[in-house]
C-alpha cells in the first residue's frame, strides 16, 4: 500500500471536468486506489464517490493505492492534482 497527501490546487476543486480527468488517469492503472478527505474514502475510479466528498480548492486529500503498480499510481494522481488538472491555463 502506498499513501501520499496532496493540497488541491484549481481554485474550483474536484467538480465534475477535474475529477473526470483524475478518474481517468486512475483507470490507467491497476491497483485499487482511493481518496480520502477527513475520515471519508472513496473509490478514485468513482465519479459518483468523488463528487461525493465535496473536495473544494485547498483542500487536503490522501490518495491512496494497493497493487502492482501502486506508487507509480499515487505518483501520478499527486502529479494531476498539483499541476491544477491545467485549468489555469483556460
Amino acid at each position: 500500500m502506498f499513501v501520499k497527501d496532496v493540497t488541491v490546487q484549481n481554485q474550483v476543486g474536484l467538480h465534475a471536468r477535474p475529477a473526470t480527468f483524475f478518474i481517468q488517469k486512475a483507470n490507467e492503472f491497476k491497483s485499487s486506489i482511493w481518496i480520502e478527505k477527513e475520515e471519508r474514502r472513496v473509490n478514485a475510479k468513482s465519479l459518483l464517490g468523488i463528487l461525493s466528498l465535496g473536495i473544494v480548492g485547498g483542500t487536503s486529500i490522501r490518495i491512496i493505492a494497493d497493487g502492482t503498480d501502486e506508487q507509480d499510481a499515487v505518483e501520478g494522481l499527486v502529479d494531476l492534482v498539483e499541476s491544477g488538472f491545467a485549468e489555469d491555463a483556460r
